[in-house]
């Protein structure tokens, strides 16, 4: 299993970015798949999960009404479009599967929300 996450980048306040998280994974429609994001000096937190057929989503508090998490399982690949950005989301960002009882993460993209 392999997870690629890529779109990161610094963005003003009040800015946009999106996040793709490509998988090698077989069967990637079978499994649901989140985001999670760690700041500095912080845990890793929950930002977004999504159900293996993309009919069910959770956000956390801190993110609702502004990201929204979605997939392609055709292109293997999950999203997070993060709107209103605020210097409170900076961190790095991170896909995440569960598979027959064991977490795989991608190496991550930051996120740095800035002027």
């Amino acid at each position: 299993v392999q997870l690629v996450e890529s779109g990161g980048g610094l963005v003003q306040p009040g800015g946009s970015l999106r996040l793709s998280c490509a998988a090698s994974l077989f069967s990637f429609s079978s499994y649901g798949m989140s985001w999670y994001r760690q700041a500095p000096g912080k845990e890793r937190e929950l930002v977004a999960a999504i159900s293996s057929a993309g009919g069910s989503t959770n956000y956390a508090d801190s993110i609702k009404g502004r990201f929204t998490i979605s997939r392609d399982n055709a292109k293997n690949t999950v999203y997070l479009q993060m709107n209103s950005l605020k210097p409170e989301d900076t961190a790095v960002y991170y896909c995440k599967v569960v598979r027959v009882g064991s977490d795989y993460w991608g190496q991550g993209t930051q996120v740095t929300v800035s002027s």
